[in-house]
């Protein structure tokens, strides 16, 4: 500004004739208006802040209901529910952690991002298009803090502080961080201390830029450590178990049968259990890990019977998970005081949500991956004051691949012409197109690492799914939503449905042409054996 006032300046130098005068000052008055309504607009530009945490599953979040609500609420997350929107059919594309960020970051499956699993598979590709580097280029300051999870440098923030230890996965306890090039070890709980890194961040960025902050927790991923205060939390209670806790897997003895992610699969270090003394590091930690493996049974006491081992484990499985997320909700808390204090609530989007859901003893289950509801859905609340309405729920068929072009959309930035998902931002203002989606299309590829599970693809509209097993199996499954909620009756031999299910093939296969998805088996599978993990190996899908 002051150049070109300086250009303007020497151009029409003062002299006596009063045209000139005046000529001089109307050219000035243009520019500074002209600046200041630019100023005006870029402050005027929401800020976002977007907390996303790691496995939290809808059935853990009270807003959501479910077995847990009033034994173990989650006011923080509720209260952006309740003075926003809450969305009730987020569904994940691929339910693993790094597939799904990468479909959120890219607004595309992972079939075009090349990230298609976290084993033999999981780094992501940083030279493609991201929603952070839209929002960089438009003039939005961006920072990352916490969990990343995508083995590739960050890219198109200002700033990011992430986990790198344990493989990226983090530690709950003395953290060791990327501190945007710098390896540093923190001392403290991870959840708390991402949190401050956060609050930092806001306190020391520039004020006169809009800006985009990605909070990103461990918790609750695996191996849920509460922090100190609430190891104890529930110590007086016994939890109660789902109704398919003891599944028996009729009709799916193949698929949902043949795991390694049912809560018999626990190891010693997922129930808090201390290595002996005289065991060297190394040996610490294969002790530690006994139980992931097939054969290896963690017995908590002899004294128990088969069912009640089960019992005792899934007990001390949900309140370790359900007790990591009280710290996440207490850390949002503070975000939204950090907020209301400066002066930045009625500005700021808070979004609040997963990269899946999760297990919590359902078919006797533990972690993801599965097309059924409790992995495949997704929490997402979101307050936009003065725009979205309090106690906003939205029922629409919404996906990870649409967050992207909503949050651009939101932000009034351009989106990539590359991008599959579509902006909800008119859903969350219950002004939902008539063409908006009424099913949706998901992948899963990882095998066998980890947990055995078959890989799959399926579609799910608002009351149907149909699922194809198809690695070394061929296998369909069927559900009516409506009438078994709890997904145990696979339906695909059922005459009954035999035209729903017809036309529901036919709709998914589609979908998978729509979506530039047309490999056929034989080459599903040799994804699901390959590498495709590295930059090279992306390029080329």
């Amino acid at each position: 500004m002051n150049h070109s006032i300086l250009i303007i300046s020497q151009q029409y130098k003062p002299v006596k004739n009063q045209f000139n005068k005046s000529f001089f000052w109307i050219i000035y008055f243009i520019i500074t208006l002209s600046y200041c309504q630019e100023k005006s607009v870029t402050n005027k530009s929401p800020n976002i802040v977007f907390i996303f945490s790691d496995d939290h599953a809808t059935n853990a979040i009270s807003a959501y209901g479910g077995l847990f609500k009033d034994l173990a609420p989650t006011p923080n997350i509720d209260r952006i529910a309740t003075e926003g929107a809450i969305l009730k059919n987020v569904l994940c594309t691929n339910a693993i952690c790094g597939p799904s960020r990468a479909s959120i970051l890219t607004g595309t499956y992972s079939h075009v991002n090349g990230y298609y699993k976290n084993y033999k598979g999981g780094v992501f590709n940083n030279q493609q298009w991201t929603y952070p580097q839209a929002l960089q280029e438009a003039g939005y300051q961006t920072a990352l803090v916490g969990k990343w999870h995508l083995a590739s440098e960050p890219v198109g923030f200002d700033y990011f502080k992430y986990h790198i230890s344990k493989g990226e996965q983090g530690l709950y306890w003395d953290p060791i961080y990327n501190d945007y090039g710098n390896k540093i070890k923190e001392k403290g709980y991870a959840t708390n201390l991402t949190t401050d890194f956060a609050i930092e961040w806001l306190q020391e960025r520039n004020k006169d830029e809009p800006f985009c902050l990605l909070l990103q927790f461990k918790a609750p991923h695996r191996e849920w450590s509460p922090d100190s205060k609430y190891e104890k939390l529930w110590d007086d209670i016994e939890m109660p178990y789902p109704s398919t806790f003891n599944d028996s897997y009729l009709g799916r003895e193949l698929t949902a049968g043949d795991t390694e992610m049912t809560v018999d699969y626990f190891s010693r270090q997922d129930m808090k259990m201390l290595p002996p003394d005289s065991l060297t590091l190394k040996k610490q930690r294969r002790w530690l890990q006994y139980g992931f493996k097939p054969g290896e049974t963690v017995k908590l006491s002899k004294k128990l019977s088969s069912q009640e081992n089960r019992n005792l484990k899934y007990q001390k499985y949900i309140k370790d998970y359900l007790a990591t997320i009280r710290s996440v909700d207490d850390n949002i808390g503070r975000v939204l005081k950090y907020l209301k204090d400066n002066d930045l609530e009625q500005n700021t989007i808070v979004i609040y949500s997963s990269d899946q859901g999760f297990f919590l003893g359902e078919h006797g289950f533990f972690d993801k991956r599965f097309m059924y509801e409790e992995s495949l859905k997704m929490p997402f609340v979101i307050r936009y004051p003065g725009v979205i309405k309090p106690g906003t729920i939205v029922n629409d068929i919404i996906s990870n691949i649409d967050f992207a072009p909503t949050l651009l959309d939101m932000a009034g930035v351009s989106v990539s012409e590359n991008i599959q998902g579509k902006s909800f931002f008119e859903n969350l203002k219950k002004n939902t197109r008539e063409d908006w989606r009424q099913s949706m299309y998901y992948h899963y590829y990882e095998y066998p690492y980890y947990h055995r599970v078959q890989p799959h693809y399926g579609i799910r509209n608002q009351r149907y799914k149909l699922i194809h097993f198809y690695y070394n199996i061929d296998i369909w499954e069927f559900y009516d939503l409506q009438n078994d909620p709890s997904e145990i009756n696979n339906q695909i031999n059922n005459p009954t449905y035999d035209q729903i299910i017809n036309h529901l093939k036919s709709e998914l296969f589609q979908l998978k042409k729509s979506y530039g998805n047309t490999m056929t088996i034989e080459q599903l599978r040799y994804i699901s054996d390959n590498d495709f993990g590295g930059l090279e190996s992306n390029k080329k899908q």
